[in-house]
């Protein structure tokens, strides 16, 4: 399966291509539910709120920040396996995020335990 990460302010209206999946907590501000094209809002596979506001989006957190947020993943393994049956007919998903950080965001982060977990 390949699972490709996108920006959900830079895909708002764009034709839908693939499954689509919001990774984040909240909501992105400013964007109506239809704009995206949603199949699913998975919340559950989110970072806590108290390790996002622990993360803060801080560069120098970012190792820390994956590894606890893989100990939350593996703490909810009925959430993570309830994901993967919902995705596992796919060739290929889309994960949403609306973080401003392209290469450090929690889409790129459940890609990699996600990629993990499929094997």
């Amino acid at each position: 399966m390949k699972i490709e990460i996108a920006r959900c302010y830079e895909i708002v209206n764009e034709t839908k291509n693939t499954p689509r999946f919001l990774v984040d907590r909240l909501w992105p501000r400013g964007l109506k539910k239809e704009a995206l094209q949603l199949d699913m809002w998975v919340r559950d596979l989110s970072p806590s709120d108290a390790l996002r506001k622990w993360y803060g989006h801080e560069p120098a957190k970012w190792e820390a920040f994956t590894g606890r947020y893989f100990g939350e993943l593996d703490e909810h393994p009925e959430a993570v396996s309830k994901f993967l049956a919902a995705i596992k007919d796919y060739s290929v998903i889309t994960l949403l995020y609306s973080s401003t950080e392209k290469e450090i965001n929690n889409a790129v982060a459940l890609k990699k335990y996600l990629l993990q977990h499929l094997k």
